[in-house]
């Protein structure tokens, strides 16, 4: 393994940055300001910040993102490449060490007073998790920020200097490409089908989220409610002396937090210098404190907590944390109320564990699913769901596939299936499901898939939702 970090003699090291993305070009920048001699690839044939790189000293290469140069010491690639691209392979089969820019980031962490790194990640709920532990950690008086897959691009961070502690949310795509990052408490929230067209198999998927609890220091946080983030905590291999905590929607256990009533309360972290009380409980915020207020939230604020306790953080900042966060867009996010309907944009609903929890929190729903699938099933959470649908609309390539699951789960549910595949098209599924729905329903957007096929992403697939709802005030 090549002994590379921020001290090194970066100037005889050729570095092939793989993508010119935002994860990319922050890499390309980082490695120049250091002295290595970069060559970046993206397939893309123009990009805007190609020119940049070049007029910094990179040797940029667009339109060709398979030729990997005979002379490459390392390559650090961007998430969305999959391990099978052409260039990644070549530098495995010629023993070149491939990194991530997560990798790339904690080796290029100071040598002295690195700011330490409490890690996330899960199938769902990450972003969120993230944001409440960095509210958490301001409400203590530390200086904090979010980074990795959410904020700012976790490389400048770690260049940059003031930062008492890092949140750093990491996706199965970064972990993969990690091996020696060493969080001083990490977390893993849930673990579903997702990704598996990129991972290949669910158990790779879960292997690679398993990564992040490798080498911690304090604090593994697992939830209780889900056996492989518990199996994945068993297989670590963790810096001796740290400890399993875990997350539960009932009451909590010794080494556990949990609810009890309508609080939130610490059964691990109770030592006050004396010797600790395992019977103890700390209370740490009501359950109204969380914002939006769902199930899987409350389990997201209590991962938070946890991870926010092993840093030493008081109760007092976990109360005051929760109550002053407020949750990106996209998320459980109520639009409007129009004749006793609730109209809610869960866009960031991508995969079928987020939009099961969604469904969850509300009794009667018409459903607007569908887009692309990236490999997942339906079944579970259909058969599941289908007590509370009142109907569905479907949208999107995949659609198809979701329209099978609730014919065989869910046969007496009314579908509209919406063939439209523009953007636009968001007005017609509106009016559609405002058809289906009755005076106490919830029309909830949380589509189970990606957005790519109708939309940029995610957020404007629930942009366009809202738009169509408002635009019938």
């Amino acid at each position: 393994m090549l002994q590379l970090s921020r001290d090194s003699d970066w100037s005889g090291v050729h570095v092939v940055v793989a993508g010119i993305g935002v994860s990319g070009f922050a890499a390309a920048d980082a490695l120049l300001s250091l002295g290595a001699r970069v060559s970046v690839v993206d397939a893309k044939a123009e990009n805007e910040r190609a020119a940049v790189l070049e007029n910094l000293g990179a040797t940029v290469r667009l339109g060709d993102a398979e030729t990997l140069p005979a002379d490459a010491d390392v390559v650090v690639t961007s998430p969305g490449w999959r391990p099978d691209a052409p260039l990644l392979t070549a530098a495995t089969a010629a023993g070149i060490e491939v990194w991530g820019e997560v990798e790339l980031a904690w080796r290029l962490r100071p040598s002295v007073g690195a700011a330490p790194w409490l890690a996330i990640t899960g199938t769902n709920g990450k972003t969120t998790t993230v944001r409440m532990l960095t509210s958490m950690l301001n409400a203590a008086g530390l200086r904090a920020v979010a980074a990795g897959n959410v904020g700012t691009p976790l490389l400048e961070v770690v260049m940059a200097t003031g930062y008492d502690v890092i949140a750093v949310e990491l996706s199965s795509f970064q972990l993969h490409w990690s091996s020696s990052i060493r969080a001083h408490s990490a977390a893993i929230l849930n673990i579903a089908p997702d990704h598996v067209d990129w991972h290949g198999n669910l158990d790779s998927y879960a292997r690679a989220k398993g990564r992040i609890y490798t080498g911690a220091q304090v604090a593994c946080v697992y939830n209780a409610a889900d056996e492989r983030t518990a199996q994945l905590v068993r297989d670590a291999e963790v810096t001796d002396g740290a400890r399993a905590i875990g997350f539960t929607l009932g009451a909590p256990g010794p080494a556990q937090l949990g609810v009890i009533e309508d609080l939130l309360v610490d059964r691990a972290f109770t030592d006050t210098g004396e010797r600790a009380d395992p019977a103890a409980a700390v209370e740490l915020a009501s359950v109204a404190d969380v914002v939006p207020l769902a199930p899987h939230n409350v389990a997201n604020a209590l991962a938070a907590a946890a991870l926010a306790r092993a840093y030493g953080v008081p109760a007092a900042a976990i109360r005051e944390g929760l109550r002053t966060f407020r949750p990106d867009a996209h998320r459980i996010a109520e639009v409007a109320v129009l004749d006793e309907v609730r109209w809610v944009d869960d866009s960031k609903a991508t995969n079928p564990h987020a939009a099961s929890a969604s469904l969850r929190a509300y009794d009667c729903v018409v459903w607007i699913a569908g887009g692309l699938a990236k490999g997942a099933v339906f079944d579970d959470l259909v058969a599941e769901a289908a007590p509370r649908l009142r109907g569905a609309v479907l949208i999107g390539a995949d659609r198809a596939e979701i329209a099978a699951a609730l014919a065989a789960h869910a046969p007496d549910v009314p579908v509209v299936e919406i063939s439209r595949t523009d953007a636009g098209a968001m007005e017609t599924v509106v009016a559609a499901a405002a058809k289906l729905a009755r005076p106490g329903d919830t029309v909830l957007l949380a589509p189970a898939c990606a957005s790519m096929d109708m939309f940029a992403n995610y957020g404007e697939r629930g942009d366009r939702f809202a738009a169509a709802v408002l635009a019938r005030t």
